[in-house]
């Protein structure tokens, strides 16, 4: 059969595996792309490429090798101004060269939102050194939020009290980010009610949203995420309606993961993914069409039906607690036998081949046909604990 489409995966998470998946349901032929061997996508894809997205000549190899129809960014990471060079030569960047460019730098997309669109969003202020970094916690005020302006996964984040931790809040910063660029984003701590992900479809037909999707997080990383979270009509038109601008601006058509804060009616810009979210992983049991189906249709160009709910639903990560490339998964059986005859579980591992202390092995997935996200998150946090990980010790 000729592929629907050659799809060049830049970055082999667990994020890149689902897509993958979606994607080859759909005919495409899909070449999964990482830093490391037997990474999650790599398992499920077509063909796969080892190297650093931060690997300039590296990475433009691949694109003249593999001259794919698409080239679809799963890590922000990457050394965008190739892909740029190549979408000038015809090439198409999902979603566009220029959205990878904005969204790899926290400060690019915030200025991006808050000064080009007038979004409101949180005081911030940048610093490339610790002592502008001191003078930027002096105007921002505590408590604040420190973070590097490229990084994932909330890795170098950090919510700063006592002005004394100024410079452990730095390092920490500093040892999370990705790629070569120092700074960090010094932003005033937002005393929100809660926060949400808006999955935004930008399609060739318009922009299509998902329900709502909560989430809470401990060190800057998702822990849970439920669907759908139940905001005013006011606050909910206000997220879709921040959140079509800012897609528009960027443009190309996939999915979006954007993040805001609510407090009240009020809601807050946050940051932006031109992919998959994490958060989005509940997705996979609550709708009729997972974030992956959507972002791999959006991108080819397929019709999206009307986005529908079964129900409320909710998703618990399953970590690892130390360093090892040697270990089993265990516990499959209990996390699957649900409570009762109205709950349905399911549970996702990600074929991670290392494990380090909080990293992500696998999600655990409750739909509650009957009942609230609160019993949905309650049953997945139930699932996700009886899934261990041994060590053989």
């Amino acid at each position: 059969m000729t592929p629907t489409a050659k799809i060049l995966l830049l970055g082999s998470g667990e994020l890149g595996r689902e897509f993958t998946i979606s994607a080859k349901r759909l005919g495409a032929h899909v070449i999964a792309c990482d830093s490391y061997a037997n990474a999650p996508a790599m398992q499920v894809a077509d063909e796969a490429e080892v190297f650093s997205m931060l690997d300039g000549a590296a990475l433009g190899v691949a694109l003249e090798k593999h001259k794919p129809d698409f080239i679809v960014p799963e890590v922000e990471a990457i050394r965008t101004e190739v892909l740029k060079d190549f979408e000038d030569r015809g090439f198409n960047i999902v979603p566009s060269a220029r959205a990878t460019q904005m969204t790899m730098n926290r400060d690019r997309i915030r200025e991006v939102a808050a000064v080009e669109l007038g979004l409101p969003t949180s005081k911030y202020l940048y610093a490339e050194t610790l002592e502008q970094m001191r003078a930027a916690v002096a105007l921002v005020g505590l408590p604040c939020v420190v973070k590097p302006v490229m990084s994932s996964s909330g890795k170098g984040q950090s919510t700063l009290r006592p002005e004394s931790d100024i410079e452990k809040a730095w390092d920490y910063a500093v040892a999370g980010m990705r790629g070569d660029r120092v700074c960090v984003i010094v932003e005033a701590f937002v005393a929100f009610d809660y926060e949400i992900t808006l999955l935004t479809v930008r399609t060739r037909e318009g922009v299509v949203f998902c329900e709502p999707v909560g989430h809470r997080q401990e060190r800057g990383d998702y822990q849970e995420s439920w669907q759908p979270t139940v905001m005013s009509a006011k606050a909910l038109k206000a997220a879709q309606d921040m959140a079509r601008k800012v897609v528009d601006n960027l443009g190309g058509y996939g999915l979006f993961g954007v993040e805001f804060f609510v407090v009240g009616d009020e809601v807050i810009f946050s940051e932006l993914s031109p992919r998959p979210h994490d958060t989005g992983m509940v997705t996979l049991i609550s709708q009729n069409l997972s974030e992956f189906d959507l972002h791999a249709r959006a991108i080819l160009g397929l019709p999206i039906p009307t986005i529908t709910q079964h129900g409320a639903s909710a998703s618990a990560v399953i970590l690892a607690d130390r360093l090892a490339d040697k270990f089993r998964i265990t516990g499959l059986k209990d996390a699957l036998t649900p409570q009762d005859s109205d709950t349905e579980i399911d549970v996702r591992l990600f074929g991670k081949p290392t494990t380090r202390p909080y990293r992500r092995m696998g999600v655990a997935l409750a739909l509650v046909r009957n009942g609230d996200t609160d019993a949905a998150r309650k049953a997945a946090r139930a699932a996700a604990s009886c899934v261990k990980i041994d060590y053989g010790n």
